[in-house]
C-alpha cells in the first residue's frame, strides 16, 4: 500500500463531499456514490450513517477495494474496516462535526451515532 501526498489530502479535505464507488466481484466498478469524508492527520476516513444496510457501504465488503474521486483527486483505493477505538472514533466525531459545522447539526449528528462510529473506514490508496 502506498500513502496519499499532501496535495492528494489537501484537495480531498477541501472537498465537502466525495464519490466513492467499490469493486464488484467481477472486478467492475459499482455506481459512485456521494458521501462526506474527513482527513484526520495523515489518513482519510469515511462514514456509513446508515451502517451495514447502506448499499454503497455492503459493496465495500465484497473485495475492500474501489475508487474514490473529490476536490479534483481521483484514486483507487483500498477500504480498511476501523476497530472501534474510542479515542481514533472521538476524533474522527470531532473531525466531522468541524468539518460539516455549516450544516444543520441533525444531518452531522448522523455521522457520529454509535452505528456510523462502528461503520468507519479508513481509505487507504491503491497506487
Amino acid at each position: 500500500m502506498t500513502a496519499w501526498t499532501t496535495d492528494e489530502l489537501d484537495k480531498i479535505d477541501a472537498a465537502d463531499e466525495l464519490e466513492i464507488a467499490s469493486l464488484r466481484a467481477d472486478g467492475t466498478l459499482r455506481n459512485p456514490t456521494t458521501i462526506w469524508a474527513v482527513r484526520l492527520g495523515d489518513d482519510l476516513y469515511v462514514r456509513s450513517v446508515n451502517g451495514r444496510t447502506s448499499g454503497w457501504f455492503r459493496g465495500t465488503q465484497v473485495r475492500h477495494e474501489g475508487r474514490i474521486r473529490a476536490g479534483g483527486v481521483e484514486k483507487d483505493v483500498t477500504f480498511v474496516d476501523v476497530d472501534v477505538d474510542v479515542d481514533v472514533a472521538d476524533r474522527v466525531d470531532e473531525t466531522y462535526r468541524k468539518k460539516y459545522r455549516g450544516y444543520a447539526a441533525s444531518i452531522v449528528d448522523l455521522t457520529v451515532t454509535s452505528e456510523a462510529r462502528c461503520e468507519t473506514l479508513r481509505l487507504v490508496p491503491r497506487w
